[in-house]
């Protein structure tokens, strides 16, 4: 997928489409556009509501630049048929990496399937990518359990399996000034959801830097220079306001199901006090009787006021835009790589 943004339009490819020489690099106000990837790991129910997410997100803090953005998705990640119909109509295929000369890339999380991360049929794929990106773009983000895929594979730091799913929305303090958090308020609103989480000590002995965190999810955004300046996302700050909420329905409904042996906890922070209270008498219910018909009786659900889903996001992508345009204006994006550390 081809997506070009200005303030104006927003323009869909339904494929690469041949680029006009020195397209990438002329902008009307002399500043280069970028050219972005995003490979897209999550699972078949998301992997829409992802892409969503993130154009979003770059459509909403680009200002006057043009994003070239291009979506992959890994071969090996797991697909059903209608995924694949999609991947195929709108997805750059992966082999093209090298020719689109990327200036920034996002890595999404996957659907865990396997005890260790070197066990899941896309690991080899997924660390392949990790050099790949540090030799190729000037910074890259990766997200939840890219992130653990990522530290694992650079230094030997292996998640940890936490006694509950980390899931809600929690407070997270800025720990540190880096260019990647400046102007974001603190405490700031951060959606995490999932069931392993790295240990602080483990990544400052490794030499990373933690951006925030949270009393309660632990580490949320940190980061290490190499030769692309690489951050890392615990959290899923890319969220919208519903996706916590599909999510834990997703959990019931196998629960009910028999696809899976705990109920969901009701997600921190997130559901107002009356829809917890209704949430935790379906649960007694769920519990006794256990029958997939039930999904359908579920209690209506209100997400509590004051979330502010997207707002930490909104300033992060900012800031990264515009680490990513340093060096680009009035000057040839060959040149610029070339000036890459």
């Amino acid at each position: 997928m081809t997506l070009t943004f200005d303030k104006r339009q927003l323009s869909v490819s339904p494929s690469l489409a041949p680029l006009q020489a020195g397209e990438l690099d002329r902008q009307q106000d002399g500043e280069a556009a970028l050219t972005i990837g995003l490979i897209n790991n999550m699972p078949d129910s998301a992997l829409q509501a992802t892409e969503r997410q993130f154009m979003r997100l770059l459509k909403a803090t680009a200002g006057n630049r043009r994003i070239h953005l291009h979506c992959f998705s890994l071969p090996s990640v797991h697909r059903s048929q209608t995924a694949k119909c999609h991947i195929d109509r709108h997805y750059t295929d992966i082999a093209h990496l090298d020719r689109l000369h990327l200036d920034g890339l996002i890595v999404t999380g996957a659907e865990p399937k396997a005890a260790t991360l070197p066990e899941e049929s896309f690991w080899q794929e997924l660390i392949g990518i990790v050099g790949w990106a540090e030799a190729n773009t000037r910074s890259t983000i990766w997200s939840c359990l890219a992130a653990h895929a990522a530290v694992l594979h650079l230094d030997g730091i292996e998640r940890q399996r936490l006694d509950a799913k980390c899931s809600g929305v929690y407070d997270c303090a800025k720990v540190a000034d880096d260019w990647l958090t400046r102007d974001i308020p603190s405490p700031l609103k951060i959606p995490h959801s999932r069931l392993n989480g790295l240990r602080k000590h483990d990544l400052i002995r490794a030499g990373y830097q933690i951006l925030t965190q949270s009393q309660q999810a632990g580490v949320d955004t940190f980061a290490k220079q190499l030769r692309s300046y690489f951050v890392f996302f615990q959290g899923h700050p890319e969220y919208d306001t519903m996706s916590l909420q599909r999510e834990y329905l997703r959990d019931i409904s196998r629960f009910l199901a028999g696809e899976r042996d705990a109920y969901p906890a009701v997600p921190a922070g997130y559901f107002d006090a009356e829809t917890e209270k209704a949430l935790a008498g379906f649960q007694q219910r769920a519990s006794a009787e256990r029958k997939a018909a039930l999904s359908a009786e579920l209690p209506a659900l209100t997400i509590r006021s004051g979330i502010a889903a997207g707002t930490a996001a909104t300033v992060i992508f900012k800031n990264w835009l515009g680490y990513l345009s340093v060096g680009t204006r009035t000057t040839s994006s060959s040149a610029v790589r070339g000036a890459r550390p």
